[in-house]
């Protein structure tokens, strides 16, 4: 089985920290590696994709600095001693926003993953992941997507953990990619509920144990902290540990949006050294 995998770069430092990182992560698998730009002429987005078509001054130079610049990205992997030969490269370059760009190559090529990096001049305290990657995990919908901070390191996850409240009555294929990753990779899982009394009501009880019967096959560990936030918790949680991955199950408009633009999230210091991994309620 060959997975494919879609890797979006803008060029920076950080894009390609991302791809690095998602070569490391499936270094011993077979993938097909898709290299995606999007690209639009330098009038603002939505002005620009009105205006502009192909044969205009703008949109040409446009297309040609997407194009070089993925003949370099392509060129620095496929031409690097430690190349994979397990590994294969396209790169892809359109003319559109990036979420509608990868939207478009998920449906054409039946993408499984995206793994993408954050801005660096984000990457702090006020937009932990980047307002782009936020974008990206709120509306790319079909498939799961891995963020990667720039200080992410480039190693398998040996342990990833999964906050939880035990309200969401997971489904087997809701979790799939986290099985496999954590199978691939021989991670634990940390399943971590974060509550502010001791205990557990009927319905979580029952959420609980049905995540046992999907996580079953992996090396799974349950893990309570009492605790009024659960944001400061997995970040401290997460450090403590070493962890390498978190992954989140992330309902639409609910958990990204509230907390990653909750004015709280400037007080906590709430950011993460380690790639999250955002899966979907596919009841959304």
């Amino acid at each position: 089985m060959r997975h494919k995998i879609l890797l979006p770069t803008d060029f920076s430092k950080n894009s390609i920290q991302a791809i690095n990182y998602a070569r490391e992560l499936y270094k011993n698998d077979h993938c097909d590696f898709y290299v995606l730009n999007a690209f639009s002429p330098p009038l603002g987005v939505f002005s620009s994709l009105m205006q502009s078509k192909p044969g205009d001054e703008l949109y040409e130079a446009a297309k040609l600095d997407s194009e070089n610049g993925l003949a370099k990205v392509f060129d620095v992997i496929t031409l690097n001693d430690n190349f994979n030969s397990k590994h294969s490269f396209e790169v892809v370059s359109s003319y559109n926003t990036v979420v509608d760009a990868i939207n478009t190559v998920v449906a054409e090529k039946d993408i499984e993953m995206v793994v993408m990096g954050t801005k660096g001049e984000t990457n702090a305290v006020y937009e932990p992941f980047g307002s782009a990657a936020v974008n990206v995990m709120e509306k790319v919908r079909h498939c799961p997507v891995i963020v990667v901070p720039n200080s992410a390191k480039l190693e398998m996850p040996k342990e990833i953990v999964f906050p939880t409240s035990y309200k969401s009555h997971y489904k087997r294929r809701e979790l799939v990619y986290l099985t496999r990753i954590a199978l691939a990779c021989n991670s634990t899982i940390a399943v971590l509920h974060v509550l502010k009394q001791e205990g557990l009501d009927k319905g979580q009880e029952d959420n609980k144990e049905l995540l046992q019967e999907i996580l079953k096959g992996t090396d799974y560990r349950f893990h309570n902290i009492v605790n009024d936030s659960v944001m400061s918790t997995v970040s401290v949680f997460v450090q403590s540990r070493s962890s390498g991955m978190v992954a989140f199950i992330n309902k639409k408009h609910t958990f990204f949006s509230s907390m990653l633009t909750n004015p709280m999230v400037k007080q906590i210091s709430f950011h993460l050294d380690v790639p999250i991994l955002a899966l979907h309620d596919l009841r959304n």
